[in-house]
């Protein structure tokens, strides 16, 4: 009798839920695939490798929720919407209206609308596949003809589902100076968060990315995968619910914590992006697919070399004066860098930035210090062959300054008279105001009409979102200042990508705190951590390079032993870390002596010869830091896989044999190749055969013993298709 029972519910949910449609979103490699049910509401099918024929799918039981789960139609698990709608109902129940797609050349562009099956409530829910990257974007837009406003609890971007045995999150977590290190964890039954409520600085402490190893634990090159990534600078929040069916959904977007929003009728309110891609050849090809379509369509100038910058930051602190700047722009010269950028302390007057307690706020130039102005040192720099760049942080503010006392009113406050809380002595200007917006966009467009030769702009953000209160918005309407100051940097940043179009820009929020696809639209790079010491930075970077491109990866060369940890390293180490991403530099060349000048020289006319590798190339990880064996290692190979980089790091002792072999991936194994090791610090290299020619396959599947013994020890490899003789 049990299995009749069993048959006869399975058959009855067929008849019931006969599946009339398919919407089939689609890459080269990718398909998500939502059915449109007989009782027309539309659930997710499949998400997964690319299925050319869906024949038979269409009649296939149910296994994953709804496309966008709601609030109040018996959904039981997590939900993507919440709403209180304008009679105090909270119930919604979303179904299927129409559908449109489109596709205009590599953009494949999908739209689902729905609408509750009461009310004058409507969700659309948007998708952008991009065929030869395999990523695809979804958003949601939300809007209503209620007679009066609703109330969105939650509001998610994507909601998407997944079967399998067992599920492995990969996700990326840390301090300040301690970005983006790498956490795997099996999931069990329950409901796994990943957010943040910081307002600010939020990708310090949570990245809004994950890695989705479906069955087993991740591998970089087999294996189901998927890579998701939310556009958004401000709080996030991921849930990664496991039922009892062992199902795993994940709903994404922005969190809704203390932000419920008021939406009037006719308005509409629409979520940033959730970036998603799958592969079923593991991690890294995963992350190819990110790093290809942040360069095509998600970072500014994404198919323009990045120059090598000497910072001034490690290197002079908030002391120095023109003489200090000028002797530091020469040695930046001699070594062949790019770019020349003064950072923090070149500006107040009556508070004058001497340290981080005063100016902010107050953008003149400190006449003081820099009696001749910004043009003076900026026509240093250019006389010396490089371009200029500034520290700006528009965003705050210094109690200690003419902004504070003139416009008390534009910053962020605690309610009800309660002491401010500071944060590096400073606090935040309040972007969900218009004024504010025009002020911070006002204070980088002054500068660079008043210097136009101003080539790079350091955009940074020191303090997260404590004081929470805006004297602008309505009483009613706090709960819209999380979402509204994000949106409002959004706007700014916009309307300076639109008039500075030849601009750099950096974004740095104490380090890492603005590593996230959002900031990443509106500048050319981030500032990954403020840790320098490049033994850290093969962890940071490692996590970093999981989700975001190396080419926007700034990573600079530094003193030793360094600032943050005192640990002393060869100048070699420290170039061969910083190499795997945008070169620079933070000291002052006068610090090291001829044989480091000569060093660095050449190291960096090295760089500027294989940069093209590492900006535009395939990365592709070989050896984790994280592994017991003491060695990392990654590769680049470029687009026509006739180039390529192999670098190896060892970080700790071994003993006389105790070496790996480093298998490459990414060639062609029917080419040869020529393999040389560069930026060496002596005669002698670490492999045997070197300048000698070897085919891809070896390479790939034999792999290469590297004589690296002591720690911090690294060697760097140009790998060149050559003709056999």
């Amino acid at each position: 009798m049990k299995k009749i029972f069993v048959l006869f519910i399975v058959c009855s949910f067929m008849q019931n839920n006969v599946f009339a449609q398919l919407i089939h979103i689609s890459t080269q490699e990718n398909s998500l695939i939502f059915q449109i049910t007989k009782h027309k509401k539309v659930v997710q099918s499949h998400y997964g490798k690319f299925l050319k024929n869906t024949q038979g799918l269409e009649n296939m039981i149910l296994v994953y929720n709804e496309a966008y789960p709601s609030f109040g139609n018996g959904q039981n698990d997590e939900v993507a919407l919440l709403v209180n709608h304008d009679d105090g109902s909270m119930a919604t129940d979303l179904f299927y209206l129409s559908h449109q797609q489109k596709k205009d050349d590599n953009i494949q562009t999908t739209v689902i609308h729905l609408k509750d099956e009461k009310k004058a409530f409507y969700v659309d829910l948007y998708f952008e596949a991009y065929a030869n990257e395999n990523v695809i974007e979804q958003w949601v837009t939300i809007h209503h003809n209620e007679k009066k406003e609703v109330n969105l609890s939650q509001f998610a971007s994507s909601a998407i589902g997944f079967k399998a045995t067992n599920y492995y999150l990969s996700h990326f977590y840390g301090s300040h100076s301690k970005e983006m290190m790498l956490s795997e964890e099996r999931l069990t039954n329950g409901i796994k968060i990943l957010e943040t409520k910081r307002g600010v600085r939020t990708t310090e402490y949570e990245n809004p990315s994950f890695m989705l190893s479906l069955d087993a634990l991740a591998q970089e090159n087999s294996g189901e995968v998927i890579a998701g990534a939310l556009a958004w600078s401000g709080n996030f929040r991921f849930s990664f619910q496991v039922d009892d069916k062992a199902r795993c959904q994940i709903i994404s977007g922005i969190n809704p914590f203390a932000s419920t929003y008021y939406l009037p009728s006719g308005e509409q309110f629409e979520t940033p992006k959730m970036i998603l891609t799958y592969s079923d050849k593991g991690k890294n090809k995963a992350s190819i697919n990110l790093h290809r379509w942040a360069k095509k369509y998600n970072l500014r100038a994404g198919n323009e070399l990045r120059p090598i910058v000497l910072n001034s930051w490690e290197g002079a602190y908030f002391k120095f004066d023109a003489v200090k700047l000028k002797s530091m722009m020469d040695g930046a010269a001699e070594m062949g860098v790019e770019v020349f950028v003064l950072d923090d302390g070149w500006f107040g007057n009556k508070y004058p930035r001497n340290n981080a307690k005063a100016g902010l706020g107050d953008w003149q130039v400190n006449q003081k210090k820099l009696p001749k102005g910004l043009d003076d040192l900026i026509d240093y720099t250019t006389s010396k062959g490089m371009r200029f760049g500034i520290w700006v942080e528009p965003e705050m503010v210094n109690p200690k300054s003419e902004l504070a006392k003139k416009h008390p009113e534009w910053i962020l406050q605690r309610q009800n008279n309660r002491k401010k809380l500071l944060e590096r002595n400073q606090l935040l200007l309040d972007l969900s105001n218009p004024k504010v917006q025009d002020f911070v966009f006002n204070v980088v467009d002054n500068l660079l009409k008043k210097h136009p030769k101003i080539a790079y702009v350091k955009w940074d953000a020191n303090r997260h979102i404590q004081n929470f209160g805006s004297t602008y918005l309505s009483a009613k309407k706090q709960s819209h200042l999380f979402i509204n100051d994000t949106r409002g940097l959004e706007n700014v940043l916009k309307r300076l990508e639109k008039k500075y179009a030849s601009t750099i820009f950096q974004a740095c929020a104490s380090g890492g705190g603005r590593v996230d696809f959002g900031s990443m639209k509106h500048t050319h790079e981030f500032w990954a951590s403020d840790d320098t010491d490049p033994y850290e930075r093969l962890f940071i970077q490692w996590g970093t390079n999981h989700i975001y491109p190396p080419i926007a990866t700034a990573a600079h060369v530094t003193k030793s032993p360094n600032h943050q940890t005192k640990r002393e390293t060869s100048l070699k180490f420290r170039f061969d870390v910083a190499m795997a991403g945008r070169l620079g530099m933070e000291l002052r060349p006068d610090n090291l002596d001829e044989e480091e000048v000569e060093f660095a020289k050449k190291a960096i006319a090295l760089y500027k010869d294989i940069r093209p590798i590492v900006q535009f190339g395939d990365l592709y990880r070989l050896l984790s830091p994280y592994d017991d064996d003491g060695y990392a290692a990654i590769n680049y190979v470029s687009r026509t896989k006739k180039d390529a980089l192999l670098m190896v790091y060892s970080h700790t002792h071994h003993r006389r044999y105790e070496r790996n072999f480093v298998k490459m991936q990414g060639l062609d194994p029917t080419l040869v190749y020529k393999v040389e090791e560069i930026n060496k610090d002596s005669k002698k290299s670490h492999i045997s055969f070197n300048n000698q020619l070897v085919s891809g396959e070896v390479l790939m599947n034999r792999g290469i013993w590297i004589n690296l013994r002591k720690p911090l020890q690294s060697a760097i490899f140009k790998i060149t298709e050559t003709k056999p003789n």
